[in-house]
């Protein structure tokens, strides 16, 4: 049985990744949502608040779960008996990144396959980066996230601007 880690920072999970999660459920059964801790980047949710946005995303796939990760890929990848890490490409741009990622996880775990899955073309423009600038300068975030995650998005974009009051 197949395995596939999806890994990410997921701030926030936007319906491009949902579509993601739908296509590697199809392909594998067997799914994790691998939310990373990010140290590497500032996140505006925390942790919890990814996970549980996450978690909420996938709830209609009985064999999709939510972990969460810190340090290397790998470690975590090999403690869940993983196969596959399955990862979204949008974009040419996005590529050239995920090609040289693909090759150092390759060196790190040459039994583990990496596996690209492009978003449906109506979500193939959406980044989280995006997302979060369009919520923070009051704009609709409806058509890139599920309603649970634009209801988090507007919390915490009104605890912010409330912090810098």
């Amino acid at each position: 049985m197949t395995l596939a880690i999806y890994p990410g920072t997921f701030d926030p999970m936007t319906l491009g990744h949902e579509d993601v999660v739908r296509r590697a459920y199809q392909l594998f059964g067997n799914v994790i949502v691998a939310v990373a801790e990010g140290h590497h980047k500032k996140t505006m949710f925390t942790l919890k608040e990814r996970m549980d946005m996450a978690r909420e995303a996938v709830k209609h796939y009985p064999s999709v779960r939510v972990e969460s990760y810190s340090g290397l890929l790998r470690d975590f990848v090999v403690a869940q008996g993983g196969n596959a890490i399955v990862r979204g490409l949008r974009a040419v741009t996005d590529f050239d990144y995920e090609f040289q990622l693909a090759g150092m996880n390759r060196s790190l775990m040459p039994d583990v396959e990496a596996v690209f899955l492009t978003p449906s073309t109506r979500y193939q423009f959406i980044s989280s980066t995006f997302v979060r600038e369009i919520a923070m300068l009051s704009g609709e975030v409806d058509k890139f996230v599920s309603p649970y995650v634009a209801q988090e998005l507007q919390r915490k974009v009104t605890q912010r601007k409330a912090e810098e009051a």
